[in-house]
């Protein structure tokens, strides 16, 4: 199976595995998937990842999904910056994602953080998706 985008194919994952009420979903490798994953544990919205080898050569990524009271904790997970358009914002133009409640995943020079984080470092860059 070819694709362009590995980032929008495991944040549709995580969508629809919510939907069916998964425990896990997995998607494929990358260093930008692992990037947010990290991000995303750090910031409670998921349980855990680890990656593991389908077969020679293959690798894959384990999401253990997180559930409160039996509601997903993830609410709603949006990709902004897309690889037919950009979007890349300085931190003093970043709003707060629904008012501070969500995040905002950003890829910056200093690699990939929170909304949060990038505002501590006063870095901006990619925004690449939206949390809530």
């Amino acid at each position: 199976m070819a694709f362009n985008d590995a980032l929008s194919d495991m944040l549709a994952r995580i969508k629809n595995a919510h939907k069916a009420k998964k425990s896990y979903t997995s998607c494929f490798k990358s260093k930008l998937n692992l990037n947010v994953l990290s991000v995303l544990k750090e910031e409670g919205y998921i349980r855990g990842y680890n990656d593991f080898e389908v077969r020679k050569g293959i690798h894959s990524i384990k999401i253990d999904l997180k559930y409160y009271n039996g509601t997903p904790v993830i609410k709603k997970i949006k990709r902004i910056s897309k690889p037919g358009i950009r979007v890349y914002s300085k931190i003093s133009d970043l709003e707060k994602t629904y008012g501070g409640l969500g995040i905002s995943i950003l890829s910056t020079p200093k690699g990939v953080m929170s909304d949060q984080q990038a505002r501590k470092n006063n870095v901006g860059g990619e925004v690449l998706c939206e949390v809530f």
